[in-house]
């Protein structure tokens, strides 16, 4: 899938104009507010209301060299059609400034992206998430100018996975079948001749994979239920004989783990440790960053707090997994942006974790001295959280001044 990046048709670094559009990023994406928090220890009190913010949050390096490369793609070609496959990242805000900078956005489909409105003389942005092989290849035939963001810590996955295929291994996938970047993973296994996958989103799910491993589990209901994350003719008795572990790299870690380690046992029961040890592999491919927002949250709630809020895209699987580690512990409100608060109804708007709408809650603030906890997704913008911190206290009647 490598292309070389002398290719005058494909660019993974950027190009050079850093400095051209630094001042467009700091005005569309930088907090006042945020930059406050943290000279003050991630801790702000006013008017009965402290707010604590954990210390790892929002924009990723990743994150952040994705949406720099796009802003760099737009002032490079200037005059030219630009698509983006799919979302930069999963936040609304950011993806609707590309749209405001004409930046046009492909829409997936069951077998790809759809690229009938693309032509040769064009320019495709691969996302932070990166794309199927299909994909890659299709544009590469094409002959379009490829703008590669993918993020280091997928492409990492993609080389576990990709010699996990190599060896005759299994590719298990801890991830959300349909997330773009599983998606990607996923398609890495078709490189070799009998490649296989199978996704699993959860240890509810990866235990009927160990008990069919272990002899227990039956056929039919395995492949109905997994059918929508398996390779195509996948085969249980066949293809999970060898197994290698791999995760979307946004997952629950701690979840990804124990998906690892079940898995491992399941087979070790099943036939020995020798066998184990010849036919299981695992790698923790959580990214860094990824696995410092979940400890930093996870420091956050030894702190007594009230409510914690968390901030990003509803369809941001990082966030979505802080806002699980924060409600197992507090009560918890994953909200979009600040917009979700309203200050003189004082009511919040949030999307409960596993569900698909959204809830208006009121009086969401507890009366008296209270202690609000707050995180951001990898994709959440620093202006976002520090709208949120400035709603927060305007909930109290107090205003937060950015300079205070």
């Amino acid at each position: 899938m490598a292309v070389p990046e002398t290719a005058s048709t494909y660019f993974r670094k950027g190009f050079g104009l850093k400095a051209e559009v630094q001042d467009s990023l700091v005005s569309d994406y930088s907090g006042r507010l945020v930059d406050l928090l943290r000279a003050r220890d991630f801790q702000l009190a006013a008017g009965g209301v402290t707010v604590q913010i954990a210390r790892e949050f929002g924009f990723c390096y990743g994150v952040e060299r994705a949406v720099e490369y796009a802003y760099q793609t737009r002032t490079k070609f200037p005059d030219r059609r630009i698509f983006l496959a799919g979302e930069i990242i999963h936040n609304p805000h950011v993806n609707d400034k590309l749209r405001d900078m004409g930046i046009n956005f492909l829409r997936p489909g069951t077998n790809g992206f759809d690229f009938t409105a693309v032509a040769s003389s064009d320019v495709v942005i691969v996302p932070a998430f990166g794309v199927t092989i299909g994909d890659f290849e299709t544009l590469r035939a094409m002959g379009v100018v490829v703008v590669d963001t993918t993020c280091g810590s997928v492409l990492n996955v993609w080389k576990r996975v990709d010699s996990y295929a190599r060896d005759g291994f299994t590719a298990l996938i801890h991830g959300k079948y349909h997330h773009e970047e599983t998606r990607a993973t996923a398609s890495q296994v078709s490189k070799y001749p009998g490649g296989r996958y199978l996704v699993v989103r959860d240890m509810i799910e990866a235990r009927m994979v160990c008990d069919y491993i272990e002899g227990r589990g039956d056929r039919g209901l395995l492949l109905e239920r997994l059918a929508r994350g398996a390779s195509p003719d996948f085969d249980p008795d066949r293809d999970l004989a060898r197994v290698g572990v791999a995760n979307q790299t946004t997952m629950l870690a701690r979840e990804s783990l124990a998906i690892a380690d079940a898995v491992a046992q399941a087979m070790e029961r099943a036939r020995g440790a020798e066998y184990r040890a010849r036919n299981f592999r695992t790698f923790d491919t959580i990214c860094s960053a990824t696995q410092d927002r979940q400890d930093a949250v996870e420091a956050l709630l030894q702190e007594p707090l009230d409510v914690m809020l968390v901030v990003g895209g509803y369809n941001s699987s990082n966030t979505i997994s802080l806002a699980a580690i924060c409600a197992a512990r507090v009560r918890t409100y994953h909200i979009e942006d600040a917009e979700c608060l309203d200050v003189d109804r004082r009511t919040i708007r949030h999307r409960p974790i596993g569900s698909h709408s959204d809830v208006e809650v009121a009086d969401w603030l507890p009366a008296g001295s209270v202690r609000v906890g707050i995180t951001a997704g990898a994709s959440t913008p620093n202006n976002k959280i520090g709208e949120t911190v400035a709603r927060v206290f305007a909930t109290r009647g107090v205003v937060v001044a950015e300079s205070a």
